[in-house]
């Protein structure tokens, strides 16, 4: 069977019988060069000059991640083109940026409670949010430093080496059972190899609580030996697709929930249009996803705001997800469904704030809980600020945090974390460990420069 049909444990027939429609094929290869700079050097082994399946051509997929004010029509990264070394010299001390290391706590019990039993009731709409004991503000200097890059050509993981990805972005991490899985968006190999080794989306897996070089980096689901596999393919839903771009993940009882984007055209810098959101499914940690049709989520009747999302669970029996319209300049708004049936969009629940209530299946009904500009979001409750909180890249491409008592909120103001200066060449996505807890808080930073992704450290206050 060729790779691009290679399904693994889960059969077409399977599938289809659970309601799954399984994506099959891989993105065809850029149209522009991404590969220039030190991944540029890399040359492939014999067995790694793999030529991934189906090409054809695309809009530049990262175009609609440049940071805001990125000249769009600007030569595109130089991947590797800023080392650690680098960026720790050209960093303001001011900021603290420097490398760093440090020990990430291990996760609560409730990282693996199981789902309830979806034939048991669902759980009072108006039962009242968990509001925890007051801990410290966010209101003062939260020092933040790299630890290092987790992908690319100056990564201790060997990216190119071992998985063929010399540029990516994004980075989204989720506690799986044990380990923590990271979702990666556009992503290039070698630059020897025609097309580039293009694909839309991958998947490495980590079990580190060590982090004092950067997120350790034990597997990646592979196409091919040393090559990572393009995990969410096109389910041929639209006519135009230029893009598949996972957004939130979560794992409730054992299944892993990955929510993802799919491209329509990437417009203006900080937007582009989406076709629809959906949520694709795995049961094998990540090596094999499918995607629930009755997920999909069409721009229109308040759908258009749940594009993009970030998933949090507190342990009162539902998953929550805040989501954004495509692009940079949305409001966050805030929906919710009982743990058992996250793949039922007649479940959710979508938090109205102009009348403190939660409206069951009606996405227009939803409310902004966070005004906008708001980039890439991620979600988490903090044992040490005993608050939730959130990470995500404002108007001045900023990443700042939010905390509240309650999922929906009162969110209070922003606290820079990281300046857009204190970093050149452009950040966004910062993406939350979910082994984060207490006062050290890390998180994923993609910078657009290298096209690459890092891990951050900041000591909260």
């Amino acid at each position: 069977m060729s790779p691009r049909r290679r399904i693994a444990s889960l059969s077409v027939a399977s599938a289809v019988a659970i309601g799954l429609i399984v994506a099959i094929g891989v993105a065809p290869p850029v149209t522009a060069d991404p590969c220039e700079g030190a991944a540029a050097d890399a040359q492939p082994s014999p067995e790694q000059a793999f030529r991934l399946p189906n090409p054809g051509t695309h809009a530049f997929g990262p175009i609609g991640h440049r940071p805001a004010g990125a000249n769009a029509s600007a030569p595109l990264p130089k991947l590797g083109l800023l080392p650690l070394a680098v960026l720790n010299a050209i960093a303001p001390r001011s900021a603290q940026v420097q490398q760093q290391a440090a020990v990430v706590p291990p996760p609560t019990p409730r990282g693996n409670q199981p789902p309830p039993n979806p034939a048991q009731p669902v759980p009072n709409a108006a039962a009242a949010q968990p509001q925890p004991a007051p801990g410290p503000d966010l209101n003062g200097p939260a020092p933040t430093s790299i630890v290092g890059w987790v992908t690319g050509p100056d990564s201790p993981n060997e990216t190119i080496k071992r998985f063929a990805v010399s540029g990516t972005d994004l980075g989204i991490m989720w506690d799986s059972g044990g380990q923590v899985l990271m979702a990666f968006g556009d992503t290039s190999g070698f630059c020897m190899i025609p097309g580039h080794q293009w694909r839309y989306n991958v998947l490495m897996r980590s079990a580190d609580r060590s982090l004092s070089n950067t997120v350790n980096v034990t597997s990646s689901p592979l196409v091919h030996p040393g090559i990572s596999k393009q995990i969410i393919n096109t389910i041929k839903a639209a006519p135009d697709e230029t893009g598949i771009i996972p957004t939130a993940g979560i794992s409730v009882g054992g299944t892993q929930y990955l929510n993802f984007m799919s491209i329509k055209s990437w417009d203006a810098n900080g937007a582009w249009s989406t076709n629809f959101s959906a949520i694709a499914m795995s049961q094998d940690n990540g090596q094999t996803w499918a995607v629930y049709p009755r997920t999909v989520r069409t721009p229109g009747g308040g759908n258009e705001n749940f594009q993009q999302g970030a998933f949090v669970r507190p342990g009162d029996g539902y998953v929550y997800s805040y989501g954004t319209p495509p692009g940079r300049g949305g409001s966050v708004f805030l929906t919710r469904v009982p743990q058992g049936f996250v793949p039922d969009l007649t479940k959710y629940e979508y938090w109205n704030s102009d009348g403190n209530a939660w409206v069951p299946n009606n996405p227009s009904a939803a409310r902004p809980v966070i005004p906008g500009p708001v980039g890439e979001l991620s979600a988490q409750y903090n044992t040490y600020l005993k608050k939730y909180l959130v990470l995500y890249c404002n108007g001045g491409n900023d990443v700042v945090a939010r905390t509240a008592p309650a999922p929906q909120g009162p969110w209070g103001p922003e606290q820079v974390l990281v300046s857009s200066f204190s970093i050149p060449g452009g950040i966004y996505a910062p993406f939350l460990h979910p082994w984060s807890t207490g006062k050290d808080l890390y998180f994923n930073l993609s910078l657009w420069s290298a096209y690459n992704v890092m891990l951050m450290h900041t000591v909260l206050p």
